[in-house]
């Protein structure tokens, strides 16, 4: 087979790139490791910044999210039973939006089949070759059989457990991690939010994060011990815990019900360099991870995509190569500026093993500052709601 574009990975940054490419006559494969129900089934971000938003509707899967998403024009970040809000629209004149992962994926997947896209589930031992070259290629296995992508250019989309960044060299690549002593608890549940707009809780016991989905589905969180186990962990244990964590008025307006997903993330800063080797990109969690404190997850794989699709048609539609030799230095710098707001943000409203009582107070004197100071207010909104491309 052969192919302008390889995409390793099948979530929401590969499938978004091949469809991006696909409207503008560029060609692409699609090859990912798990099965499509499997894909599906994954419960991730939901959390939009403007310029997701926008590439979205560029791709045409935009349509369902305009008509069901929830525009978030504002956050509210907690002390204890405190509060302030952040009025996103009014800092920066844009919102946020609240769409979930899933949601994206299944519009990417019912996109790129309307268009007739090759999109190969359940293919086993990916494995790019020669990307230091002018010819590479990917092999892979399925049905018992190997099978051979020649291609121009390889983008590696599958994430932080991936072959593609492994291809690089180590005396090539250099790896920046941060791996906090902490993890999140989240529970999905089909019952009403307790707020409107994402709630960001710093309490004594722990820090909590109150989300949604829609108007019947709401996901929440509650910082937990590193090393914590899901099954140790009753859906009234949680709910008890979250309770104590969040201001009171919301605890007291607080519907629970039984969990539809529960499970615990680890929390990570990591930030993998260069993102091109010869003919490979690194797209998204192949290249960087970083914390969900501040929602820059799923907003940072979309903003490489933007750089490497527009990289992509200037070469085949324009003869301009400039984005391509420029990509790994474009998406870093704005890597890194998301890395640096999620990891303050992290430090800022989390417990810490062994925290001093000094800590803990430059904390609570960072929040107050944040509650009086429309500077430090205008600083916020404007990491928070996406750093321009």
């Amino acid at each position: 087979m052969r192919t302008q574009v390889c995409i390793i990975g099948g979530g929401p940054s590969g499938l978004l790139l091949s469809q991006l490419l696909h409207r503008k006559g560029i060609d692409s494969v699609v090859l990912e490791r798990r099965s499509r129900e499997y894909v599906l089934g994954r419960i991730r971000a939901g959390v939009l910044e403007p310029g997701t938003v926008a590439l979205l509707r560029e791709a045409g899967v935009g349509h369902r999210m305009d008509e069901l998403g929830i525009a978030d024009e504002g956050t509210v970040v907690a002390g204890e039973n405190w509060g302030f809000r952040v009025d996103l629209k009014a800092i920066t004149g844009k919102s946020m939006m609240v769409w979930g992962q899933t949601e994206i994926t299944q519009d990417l997947y019912d996109a790129r089949d309307a268009m007739e896209g090759t999109v190969i589930d359940e293919a086993d031992a990916v494995k790019p070759h020669d990307v230091d070259t002018d010819t590479p290629y990917v092999t892979y296995y399925k049905d018992g059989a190997e099978h051979r992508i020649d291609c121009d250019w390889v983008a590696g989309c599958d994430g932080f457990h991936g072959v593609s960044r492994r291809t690089i060299p180590q005396d090539v690549l250099t790896e920046y991690e941060r791996v906090y002593p902490f993890g999140w608890l989240g529970v999905l549940s089909e019952t009403p939010p307790v707020s409107r707009e994402i709630l960001y809780a710093s309490h004594s016991r722990g820090f909590a994060l109150a989300s949604l989905r829609n108007d019947n589905l709401s996901r929440y969180y509650v910082q937990v011990d590193k090393g914590e186990v899901v099954e140790s962990w009753s859906d009234d244990a949680f709910w008890d815990e979250f309770r104590r964590r969040i201001p009171e008025e919301m605890a007291d307006r607080l519907v629970t019900g039984p969990s539809v997903e529960k499970s615990i993330a680890p929390l990570r800063s990591y930030v993998a360099e260069p993102m091109r080797w010869g003919r490979l990109f690194l797209v998204g969690d192949a290249a960087h991870i970083v914390p969900p404190t501040g929602a820059k997850g799923l907003n940072l794989a979309v903003s490489d995509v933007y750089y490497l699709y527009h990289a992509l048609v200037g070469h085949y539609l324009e003869g301009d190569d400039s984005g391509l030799e420029t990509y790994a230095e474009q998406a870093a710098r704005r890597v890194w500026g998301a890395t640096r707001f999620s990891w303050w943000f992290t430090t800022l409203m989390h417990r810490y093993p062994e925290q001093s009582g000094f800590d803990r107070r430059m904390q609570e004197t960072e929040l107050d500052f944040l509650t009086r100071s429309e500077a430090a207010q205008a600083a916020f909104a404007e990491q928070y709601v996406g750093l321009p491309y």
